[in-house]
């Protein structure tokens, strides 16, 4: 690959430009804000305009439900040999490219498992694709050369190759992604309606399920429309389990004691079926949950005091696959977990209790 265009230069597509302009591509950046694009340039990611002549692949950065019709478009204008996307949501982006006319032999679906929480080309970086999947969808018609120019990109970008059927991506993205969004944005919904007492003492666990809440309503309402039918089966599937949830828990204020112990048994088994589900879910290299510990240390809310624990956590030869910050504020400290493999959990915790710290687990 020796040139590109990206369009459409946000977060992910400035960060596509960079990556491709690390190893010598010659990249070309367009936007309908120009600013975003001038300001992707000055950063390194390419040169502002569409060029000339035909570059070897076009990578499209647009909101899900405009792919389609951007990359038609653009085939018809003879921009590139080759035209793929980076759009979280494929099956629709293929149906609709044949209704507006384009090629389907010159394109192949793509998604890369990457992000941020922060929007705009300010956030992007060269290496936000190192080591995370990327999806791509090739069609029946898509031609070997252009399945070939997006392997390529993804190999630039640093990231690894996943081939997925469209259909089969957007119900996996709609379990793992975009149903989850929309609950997270309904809880997090709730806490607008409440008194800031109520607000106030929400803990870490909320924190964490509602982070993802975040995001650009704007942004996430084109996914959601891109994607909706796959979306609301999953919604329909957690309805089945709040109804069970619900009455149970109506339930247990019954005085009937074989009903109640019928109830308590229904809501155990709605916990155990989350444990096994997140227990699935990988953490690093196809580890999960289960290879997994948390070791808790308090610590006092100075500056370097993170800094000094990890310091201390290196010196014992143990590494660390994640870790969470809780902030407790009477009196200032802080509650840090570090998640560690699970044989090294105790190792680790009598090595930090031997250097002063107050480790809880």
């Amino acid at each position: 690959m020796r040139s590109a265009a990206v369009i459409g230069t946000g977060l992910i597509g400035t960060s596509v430009a960079l990556a491709l302009t690390r190893h010598g591509v010659t990249v070309h950046l367009s936007d309908t804000n120009t600013a975003s694009a001038r300001t992707a340039a000055a950063m390194g990611a390419g040169s502002f305009g569409l060029p000339d002549d035909p570059v070897d692949l076009a990578v499209f950065a647009v909101p899900p439900t405009r792919i389609s019709a951007e990359v038609t478009r653009q085939q018809q204008s003879g921009l590139a040999r080759a035209y793929t996307d980076v759009g979280s949501v494929k099956g629709r982006a293929h149906e609709d490219l044949c209704v507006f006319g384009g090629d389907p032999a010159s394109y192949v679906g793509g998604h890369p498992l990457a992000g941020g929480e922060r929007p705009g080309p300010l956030a992007a970086a060269a290496d936000l694709f190192q080591g995370r999947y990327w999806v791509l969808t090739p069609s029946r018609r898509t031609e070997q050369s252009v399945f070939n120019q997006a392997l390529e990109l993804v190999s630039l970008c640093g990231a690894v190759p996943v081939v997925m059927d469209a259909a089969e991506h957007d119900r996996a993205v709609a379990l793992t992604s975009h149903a989850p969004h929309l609950v997270s944005a309904l809880m997090a919904a709730r806490l607008a309606e409440t008194d800031d007492q109520s607000v106030r003492i929400s803990g870490q666990g909320l924190r964490d399920m509602t982070r993802i809440a975040g995001g650009d309503p704007g942004l996430w309402s084109e996914i959601l429309d891109a994607n909706a039918p796959a979306v609301a089966d999953v919604l329909q599937a957690y309805a089945e389990d709040l109804t069970l949830a619900v009455s149970a828990l109506r339930a247990l204020t019954d005085t009937d004691e074989v009903q109640r112990k019928r109830s308590r048994l229904d809501l155990e088994e709605l916990l155990r079926r989350g444990n096994t589900g997140r227990n699935r879910i990988p953490q690093k290299k196809g580890r999960t949950h289960t290879d997994l510990a948390v070791v808790q240390v308090e610590v006092s809310d100075r500056p370097g005091i993170l800094a000094q624990l990890l310091a201390d956590v290196g010196a014992a030869g143990v590494n660390v696959e994640d870790v969470r910050i809780e902030h407790v504020p009477d009196p200032p400290r802080g509650l840090v977990e570090l998640l560690v493999a699970q044989s090294s959990a105790a190792a680790l915790s009598r090595s930090l209790r031997s250097d002063g710290w107050q480790v809880q687990q």
